[in-house]
């Protein structure tokens, strides 16, 4: 079976879809699936030589929207594909080919205000026709397969619920837990990273041992000043900010950190908060349908907006060590539900049942 992919999110610096996509492609490498069927992957430019088990096109052109509705398909038709696996939201809309797309989430329908007009227009629209045309929709929560079927009108016969998998961070040899709050993920409003600052600044004040890294571009519309933030509560270097992290990079912050903080107000799934406890660093999070759907009891829970109870909550995990084994003992039973495996099997089989 010939199976195309867009592989655009795994050129260049690998983040949120990349990372998806790179654990599925690993897991079908291990368990022979590269070897039964044919995988073509499509990308701007060169990928990793370790996907050298798979057959990668080279199309040439900024990896956006347009590259993917006219570049990527006019490719594509060449290959004789069977099926066509679009992991970013949106499919070629005018590819002949059964296909199956995957959409983490639908932020851009639920939420308008948060996109720029352009971007928010662009992604309804591309989101809404890649969905209704493809044959199945994958996602990754029952959140967000409900948001699916109400804000794009996707009969949910269709949306398949396939967690990713979370694999087990290890420690980094020689690393020890520090006074240290993490987050990591983009920068959007929704996720309420200035807050966090605030939240962060009374701890910051009270111990001059403790300090917070934040993780991730800033995405935010309207624009949040991160560096003005900072400045404001005055933390100077108490608060770092990286823009991005490799993956070394991302596992020496998850073995020093003792407390991870994500507050957001919607998400498909929030998957960095799973990899924090994957690492044995508990999270606290707002409390929303997904986040406990995701966490179940092995994080704690605050209001939206409620900045003391946020202060409480993360001093809780920095200083409080019956707090963190509490949660870290319900760490097993919430990790059991993400597994790579499980994941890339399950979405091979959906690929297959469109030939």
């Amino acid at each position: 079976m010939r199976i195309g992919i867009d592989a655009r999110e795994l050129a260049g610096h690998v983040t949120g879809v990349g990372k998806y996509l790179a654990g599925l492609l690993h897991e079908w490498t291990s368990n022979g699936a590269s070897a039964r069927h044919h995988f073509v992957l499509y990308a701007p430019a060169a990928l990793p030589p370790h996907l050298k088990a798979f057959d990668v096109r080279v199309v040439d052109g900024t990896p956006g929207t347009w590259w993917q509705q006219t570049a990527l398909p006019a490719a594509a038709r060449k290959d004789s594909l069977d099926v066509f696996f679009a992991p970013q939201y949106t499919a070629p809309v005018f590819l002949n080919v059964p296909t199956v797309v995957v959409i983490f989430d639908v932020s851009f329908a639920a939420h308008p205000e948060w996109f720029r007009t352009r971007e928010g227009v662009r992604l309804r629209t591309l989101a809404r026709w890649s969905a209704r045309r493809a044959r199945d929709v994958i996602t990754i929560s029952e959140f967000s397969r409900r948001e699916i079927g109400e804000h794009l009108n996707v009969d949910a016969r269709r949306v398949h619920v396939i967690p990713p998998g979370i694999p087990k961070r290890s420690i980094m040899n020689g690393a020890r837990r520090e006074a240290r709050l993490l987050y990591v993920g983009s920068v959007f409003n929704r996720r309420h990273v200035l807050d966090l600052i605030r939240a962060f600044a009374p701890i910051a004040r009270a111990r001059p041992d403790a300090s917070l890294d934040i993780v991730g571009d800033n995405r935010s519309y309207p624009f949040e000043d991160i560096a003005f933030a900072i400045a404001r509560e005055e933390l100077g270097d108490r608060v770092r900010w990286h823009r991005y992290a490799s993956d070394e990079q991302l596992a020496d912050l998850y073995s020093r950190a003792r407390a991870f903080a994500f507050l957001s107000d919607y998400e498909g799934l929030g998957l960095t908060p799973l990899e924090a406890l994957s690492a044995d660093v508990p999270s606290v999070l707002y409390d929303t349908a997904i986040a406990r759907e995701s966490c179940g009891d092995a994080a704690l829970y605050v209001a939206p907006g409620d900045h003391s109870a946020t202060t409480r909550a993360i001093e809780a995990l920095l200083l409080d060590e019956a707090t963190r084994k509490g949660l870290l003992a319900a760490a097993p039973a919430v990790l059991a539900k993400y597994s790579w495996p499980r994941a890339a099997a399950a979405t091979l089989r959906l690929l297959e049942a469109q030939r």
